[in-house]
């Protein structure tokens, strides 16, 4: 019986050697100086990860490439929309199966991910550098890149001195027939309904829409192309890096921001329970600190504000996504009957 016990014994002290005596979540909230080194090598051992992103599948290859680069780890892609990343992510913890280590998706499912327990409270000294009002108090997850919400317009068909300085120019029969909007945008909806007043705001968009009307798009990306091609004239809702890496190609687009602006962050968090622990918290660091340089070059908004950014000049409006899910799903059904209203 001592034998047995003195061998359980020997292997419980080979496996707290195997695994270290510190667990995932203390290493996670240990952000001393110690870490990144732990992380880097303990990282190439692990050799991979598997990361669950939305992000344009143009822009991920350039950043991953990157990473394995530096720090040899492989990093194994699922992409699919903000959605279907919650609803996985979800769906496997609930069944206690854990196959992700690092999620990336806009900030309000990032937010229900957390509240769903599928995600690792984080401790980085790189938190200090993004901008306060997008990084949540929990720090279950940090933003990565921000989305801007502004106005898009074909500058062959709307010129420059006649575009609308407030919503309520867009009353102005001259926008009837031009305007369109991505069909899913309850949040930026939300956002100005926050800051023009519910009930004020609800009134002058039905106004709008009753006057003017809107035609209703289905993805961001297919929104910006039909103001490329003239088929909607004037979008009210496109993320700003999309005209501008439009126009850089020289199409005929350019866009602007009517006050109040709206921005949201996507997010980027480590699960709770990573195949790959170390690779894990060494792609968090990455993708908020070293990667934002190559975002910036690809039209991203960094949340760092170190970073220079082409909104310098717009007071940007950003969502919270902690905000009341009764108030958001009241504005959101709103913006869906606005919707059907056209």
């Amino acid at each position: 019986m001592k034998r047995i016990y003195r061998l359980c014994a020997a292997a419980a002290l080979t496996l707290a050697g195997a695994v270290g005596a510190e667990t995932f979540a203390e290493l996670a909230q240990n952000d001393g100086p110690a870490r990144l080194p732990k992380l880097v090598e303990a990282a190439r051992k692990e050799g991979t990860l598997t990361f669950y992103t939305s992000i344009a599948e143009k822009d991920m290859p350039l950043l991953v490439a990157e990473f394995e680069k530096k720090y040899g780890v492989k990093v194994n892609l699922w992409r699919a929309s903000t959605t279907k990343v919650l609803q996985r992510v979800v769906t496997e913890a609930r069944a206690n199966r854990w196959d992700f280590d690092v999620a990336e998706i806009s900030s309000p499912e990032m937010e229900a991910m957390y509240r769903e327990k599928t995600l690792q409270e984080v401790k980085s000294a790189h938190h200090a550098d993004l901008i306060p009002e997008t990084l949540p108090a929990h720090r279950g997850w940090a933003p990565q890149n921000l989305s801007v919400f502004v106005q898009a317009y074909n500058t062959n068909l709307i010129k420059q001195d006649s575009l609308p300085k407030t919503y309520q120019d867009l009353l102005d029969p001259k926008w009837k027939g031009k305007l369109g909007v991505e069909a899913k945008d309850n949040e930026w909806y939300c956002g100005l309904m926050k800051y023009l007043g519910e009930e004020k705001g609800a009134q002058l968009f039905r106004d709008i829409v009753a006057r003017n009307g809107w035609s209703v798009r289905s993805g961001h990306s297919l929104l910006n192309n039909m103001v490329v091609s003239g088929e909607v004239p004037l979008a009210l809702t496109v993320y700003n890096y999309m005209p501008e890496q439009a126009k850089q190609k020289g199409a005929p687009i350019d866009w602007f921001g009517i006050d109040p602006v709206i921005g949201r962050s996507n997010g980027i968090g480590v699960s709770r329970k990573p195949p790959h622990p170390h690779a894990a918290l060494l792609f968090y660091e990455f993708m908020i600190s070293e990667a934002q340089p190559l975002m910036l070059k690809m039209n991203y908004l960094s949340p760092n504000r170190k970073m220079e950014s082409p909104l310098k000049n717009i007071k940007v409006h950003y969502i919270d996504p902690a905000a009341s899910l009764d108030s958001v799903d009241r504005c959101s059904r709103q913006f869906d009957i606005l919707q059907k209203s056209r």
